[in-house]
């Protein structure tokens, strides 16, 4: 069996479900022990936790306290830190209906919880002079959209975040990158309260058609699957890309258009 990571510890936020169950699922076929944080859990993330390597610790990473919580359940040992925890909701009142309450929320879950386990993470991958910090952010953060403003501005704030830390820890072994996706198949995008329903009760359109047109928009003419993203993380993770660092990835199917 093809165990890239085995002996090695990951951390993972947002794991019950999406892009960060996917993530866990990834780490432990490549043989990592998994220590997965998330406010609930869920049955895929319990199957998971059922087969010995991965530990679930309850946390609401808009409490300071809880990212230090969830790093010492690592018990002294983080060689990947997976920031993915995250929420993007849809303004469809527009920039005067976005509260200081909304800003402080989505900035709390954005970017301050990515600032708050990292900084609780870091002292242990530079006591052991190696490590790898990978953020989920989005294209929004080079892709500004007005439905997600916040969001958006959270993304870029946290995209050049990882960049500043990549030059400030790349000397002590460790590598900080992230991952941009474009539309993904996630509750964020098509559950109840997801940005498909919330804009589709606005224009007035059914949920599949807002789907369908962003969609569209991309090269691939689909959406990115959890799966496809936690790839990519993997990779990042591993040693093949042990000179990878300070860089954003990419995986959206051609949304962000380059001509």
């Amino acid at each position: 069996m093809n165990a890239p990571l085995r002996g090695r510890t990951a951390l993972v936020t947002g794991a019950s479900r999406g892009i960060g169950l996917a993530t866990v699922g990834v780490l432990v076929q490549a043989g990592a022990t998994v220590v997965a944080g998330s406010r609930t859990s869920s049955p895929g993330l319990d199957a998971l936790v059922g087969q010995g390597s991965v530990t679930w610790v309850p946390v609401d990473l808009g409490v300071p306290r809880d990212a230090e919580r969830l790093v010492e359940a690592a018990q002294g040992r983080v060689d990947v830190l997976v920031n993915n925890v995250g929420a993007a909701p849809a303004r469809t009142g527009g920039f005067v209906s976005v509260t200081d309450a909304d800003w402080q929320h989505v900035l709390d879950l954005n970017l301050l919880s990515t600032v708050r386990v990292t900084r609780a993470a870091l002292p242990l991958m530079v006591e052991a002079g190696q490590g790898s910090v990978i953020t989920v952010a989005s294209v929004n953060a080079t892709l500004p959209d007005p439905m997600v403003i916040d969001y958006s501005a959270a993304k870029a704030a946290v995209v050049a975040f990882s960049k500043a830390l990549s030059k400030e820890v790349g000397p002590k072994g460790v590598r900080v990158n992230t991952v941009s996706p474009g539309p993904v198949e996630t509750d964020l995008w098509l559950a109840e309260g997801g940005v498909a329903r919330t804009v589709s009760a606005a224009a007035g359109v059914q949920p599949d058609d807002v789907v369908a047109q962003v969609a569209g928009a991309t090269a691939t003419g689909r959406f990115s699957t959890s799966e496809e993203v936690a790839e990519v993380i993997l990779f990042l993770a591993g040693d093949h890309a042990r000179n990878i660092t300070g860089s954003d990835w990419i995986i959206d199917g051609g949304f962000v258009p380059t001509w």
